[in-house]
């Protein structure tokens, strides 16, 4: 159960992290599932990420050379597991995951999503990026569950949460580093906001808002994997979702019909007033559904 002290961190923050949530005897479980669905073969969806570019400039193509692999080449991540994986869908429907996000919702959520990044040493991280960017709910915004495979720190890249984000708009896209992210966007951030490490330990889930600024640095370890399985709801009075996302699930598995969200929709670009930065909403928004921790 959550405390009213949960509640207000969420409240304040976009984010919480409950302790414990998963035993080590489940955490063990899905981390041998998963590793040999990996082993076993590809699945429709796997991504590795785009190719890794020195100094950031798509004209000059230099890409990193051949004789330094791409780690996430041999572990690409997971997606939309729960449509054909059984144990996927029970955790993406758990009552654990439903009981706290309804009441950090307020009402109970519907499903769309299911995730497993595997991190392995070496790997890139993610740049800085919203949930809502992609998955354009209509009304209200998307939740994660981030469920830790592995403890969780800052050398073998945990998440990183920009507090307060949950309060700004959907922000326009800018260019990411490619040699320290593997999708190649990122949103800028105004002067005084900072990422704070997320260090949890396996067993543990981070629940947050989708308008909630976050992302991942590099795996610097050599033997250390970072894997998270992770679960994608909408507020359950959202009316609509992007295509990608459907169908969308009750938290008791059956189907429910939502409207799909068109393809772009406004973001905005941080400017100044009054000596203050402020979100200003210009132009539109597109996104590559697939590609969000």
């Amino acid at each position: 159960m959550l405390t009213n002290a949960d509640l207000e961190q969420y409240q304040r923050d976009g984010y919480l992290v409950v302790r414990g949530l998963f035993s080590p005897e489940e955490v063990a479980f899905y981390r041998n599932h998963y590793m040999a669905l990996r082993e076993s073969g590809s699945y429709e969806g796997d991504y590795a990420g785009v190719p890794r570019i020195l100094g950031n400039s798509a004209k000059t193509g230099d890409l990193l050379k051949d004789d330094e692999p791409d780690p996430l080449k041999a572990y690409p991540r997971m997606i939309h597991m729960h449509r054909w994986d059984e144990v996927s869908r029970r955790w993406l429907l758990d009552t654990r995951l439903r009981e706290t996000l309804t009441a950090l919702l307020g009402v109970e959520p519907f499903a769309v999503q299911t995730m497993l990044y595997f991190k392995p040493p070496g790997a890139r991280g993610q740049a800085m990026h919203q949930d809502q960017y992609y998955l354009k709910v209509q009304p209200g915004t998307s939740m994660a569950a981030w469920l830790a495979l592995d403890d969780c720190d800052e050398a073998n890249g945990c998440m990183q949460m920009v507090p307060g984000s949950h309060t700004w708009d959907v922000l326009c896209t800018i260019k990411a580093d490619t040699t320290q992210s593997f999708t190649d966007v990122t949103v800028p951030l105004p002067e005084g906001a900072k990422p704070v490490p997320q260090i949890m330990k396996a067993g543990d889930v981070l629940f947050f808002n989708g308008q909630m600024v976050h992302g991942s640095f590099p795996n610097t370890t050599t033997n250390r994997f970072r894997r998270s399985l992770i679960g994608h709801y909408i507020v359950g009075d959202a009316q609509k979702v992007a295509e990608f996302y459907h169908p969308a699930l009750r938290m008791d598995g059956s189907v429910v019909e939502l409207g799909k969200s068109e393809g772009g929709g406004s973001c905005g670009v941080w400017v100044e007033r009054d000596g203050a930065p402020v979100i200003e909403m210009t132009g539109l928004s597109g996104a590559r559904a697939e590609e969000h921790e």
